[in-house]
């Protein structure tokens, strides 16, 4: 996507606090109606380049385009965006619909047509009766629904979200990320939303910038960041992953062998388009991609026995923890508990690891 192309266009964007770098040169395109989220652990700069979309900070370098147009000079409540806050900003105060209307005050508009619209934005967020309420009588929920009918009823181009739902309970926030995504599909904004919650971030996006230390690692569709990550710094913050030394023994029609530590040859096709016969990589796999049998599995040529170290129970799953001969640390395996014909085995018992062609990506060393 070219600059042009791009609904929201970040271009070379750094931005320094004194003597500290907070964004490193990121570049990011965004598209219209797009539900595009930035991840990743605290201290990253993912709220630092929210700010700087909303123009509350400024970059030191580069430049941030909406639709086409520079934002630099243009002040924070003259941009076509608006903001929501993992606070909310309930005015206490106010009842459920001025708090709606607050953004409205300013355009002059004749009561019957604000109501019409808070009326609009009650049905939207499903509180059609909830307008004479006050803000102490709203749960958690109710509340995140208020602060966003708000935002949303200026019809701003683009709605910024600042980890909006990180004071709800696992549950109701789980509730909350359907409701969410329903809600942009229906409006057709523009959502740029901040969150350190990979789940919720692999849930709600179209697409993803995974961040760390102010760069942008990887921008791509949750599919992709899940499956085929760049990098090990993507792969590990990703979900879980097992990683492994390893050497690329050969690259033929598309296919890498690698001589894999612990395991012995595997072949791939997910590889980078540098690698290189000889080269030392990371080869890395998901948990849930490998197989735990007690008895050998004849059908599967990929295998490798080791031994039960520890087993959690989680309910619908469980986590496998297996040694194996060279390998320093316990691979992890995970599997739904209804797909397992056998119990869990026991500890210090010899098991069998197995895997279906393709599942290991190969990594750059890093």
């Amino acid at each position: 996507m070219t600059q042009n192309d791009a609904y929201i266009s970040i271009r070379n964007v750094n931005k320094f606090f004194g003597s500290f770098q907070a964004i490193d040169d990121v570049s990011i395109d965004i598209h219209q109606g797009e539900f595009f989220s930035l991840l990743g652990s605290s201290g990253c700069g993912k709220t630092t380049l929210l700010r700087m979309l909303a123009g509350f900070e400024s970059p030191t370098s580069g430049e941030i385009y909406i639709d086409g147009q520079p934002m630099s000079d243009v002040p924070p409540h003259q941009r076509p965006v608006n903001m929501v806050f993992q606070s909310y900003a309930i005015f206490p105060h106010l009842n459920v619909r001025d708090n709606i209307a607050y953004g409205l005050r300013k355009q002059k508009l004749p009561k019957n047509k604000r109501n019409e619209l808070v009326d609009e934005m009650l049905e939207l967020i499903k509180l059609p009766d909830y307008g004479d309420r006050k803000a102490n009588q709203l749960s958690g929920g109710q509340r995140q629904r208020i602060a966003l009918a708000r935002a949303l009823i200026l019809r701003p181009k683009v709605l910024l979200l600042d980890e909006p739902l990180g004071a709800l309970d696992k549950q109701l926030r789980e509730q909350m990320q359907l409701e969410l995504r329903a809600l942009q599909k229906t409006v057709g904004i523009t959502f740029v939303f901040v969150t350190h919650d990979q789940e919720e971030a692999l849930t709600l996006s179209d697409r993803i910038a995974v961040m760390a230390e102010g760069r942008d690692l990887q921008v791509d569709t949750p599919t992709r960041l899940y499956e085929n990550p760049l990098t090990r710094e993507v792969a590990s913050f990703i979900g879980t992953m097992n990683f492994f030394d390893g050497k690329v023994t050969g690259i033929s029609d598309g296919t890498a062998d690698v001589d894999v530590k612990g395991i012995g040859e595997v072949s791939t096709t997910n590889f980078g388009p540098r690698l290189r016969p000889g080269e030392d990589v990371c080869i890395a796999i998901r948990p849930e991609k490998l197989n735990l049998t007690e008895s050998e599995p004849q059908q599967m040529g990929n295998k490798v026995q080791g031994l039960m170290d520890k087993a959690a129970y989680l309910g619908e799953r469980s986590h496998y923890y297996v040694g194996l001969d060279g390998i320093s640390h316990p691979v992890a395996i995970s599997a739904q508990n209804r797909q397992r014909a056998e119990g869990t085995p026991e500890e210090k018992r010899t098991v069998w690891i197995s895997w279906e062609d393709n599942a290991f990506v190969v990594l750059e060393k890093g």
